[in-house]
């Protein structure tokens, strides 16, 4: 039974990934990676910083846990696809950690910009040819029309924004690895690295997340920044990487600040400038111009 149930799954999750463009997918998780910050942020001064990563990661972890079985899939890997796993794993907790101690200090612009700047490079290392170089450049200049980045002088706030940015191009780079043996695999594979990084952040965040238990809306809140910031943007992400060059997938995220504006717009009513939709219009021309390198 598990065995054709396995085979199901992965029929299902294999054929989403091929029959839905990968761009559908990006946009997905780009809705969802601005909801889950907004109740993180919401949620800091009721559970604490290091709680709201603990609830991210655990109860993305128990999320996948049924569906993707980690300790088989660890039991079953590779020596070189156990330390991948590790990794990927050890980048998740820390990468989500050093975001909301950064967000707790300084503003979500200088973050996300902070945060897009590792991506420029893995995106320039990728680009082939002189019309992906143009789209590139493109989608860099809309990105900072869009973002009104104000520099801060905490040094702590930007040690963690730092650290956040470069563990995010260490996501990209170790997601895409991930992703090599197809959508139902990465998917798999992503549900092992869950419980690694819930492991490795246990000691660290179940001490603020504690008092937290005490009110089922307060744990209610943290499952859904969970499901909202690991659940479904990284398994969108899996989907789309298993589709897409690593290069071309740095280059959608420049999205990221685009969907922000779109979706301030059509939930919160809030009306873009002129400079906002600008920005907007160049990094949609970056996307259009686009094309994948050839495999």
């Amino acid at each position: 039974m598990s065995s054709s149930s396995g085979i199901s799954r992965a029929s299902i999750v294999n054929r989403a990934a091929d029959r839905v463009p990968p761009h559908a997918w990006f946009g997905v998780s780009a809705v969802f990676h601005y909801l889950g910050p907004s109740f993180a942020v919401l949620l800091f001064p009721a559970v604490g910083v290091l709680g709201i990563a603990w609830f991210r990661i655990a109860s993305a972890a128990i999320v996948f846990a049924p569906f993707t079985n980690p300790l088989q899939v660890f039991r079953e890997a590779d020596r070189r696809t156990k330390g991948l796993l590790v990794a990927l794993g050890l980048c998740l907790a820390v990468m989500n950690t050093s975001f909301y101690l950064a967000l707790d200090r300084l503003p979500m612009s200088l973050v996300a910009a902070m945060e897009f700047v590792g991506t420029i490079g893995v995106a320039l290392y990728g680009m082939r040819t002189a019309r992906n170089g143009l789209a590139l450049a493109l989608a860099v200049l809309g990105v900072f029309i869009l973002i009104d980045v104000r520099w801060a002088s905490d040094p702590i706030g930007l040690f963690w924004s730092a650290l956040n940015a470069l563990l995010f191009v260490g996501y990209v780079i170790l997601g895409h690895k991930v992703a090599e043996g197809g959508a139902d695999e990465g998917v798999r594979r992503l549900g092992a690295a869950m419980a690694i990084a819930f492991v490795a952040l246990m000691p660290i965040g179940v001490a603020e997340a504690v008092p937290a238990f005490g009110s089922v809306t307060l744990v209610m809140a943290g499952i859904g920044v969970g499901i909202c910031s690991s659940v479904i943007p990284y398994v969108c992400d899996q989907l789309a990487m298993s589709r897409l060059p690593r290069a071309s997938f740095a280059l959608l995220l420049a999205l990221l600040p685009a969907t922000a504006t779109v979706t301030a717009a059509v939930v919160l009513a809030q009306i873009p400038s002129l400079r906002d939709l600008l920005g907007v219009a160049f990094v949609m021309a970056g996307i259009a111009l686009h094309r994948p390198a050839e495999p």
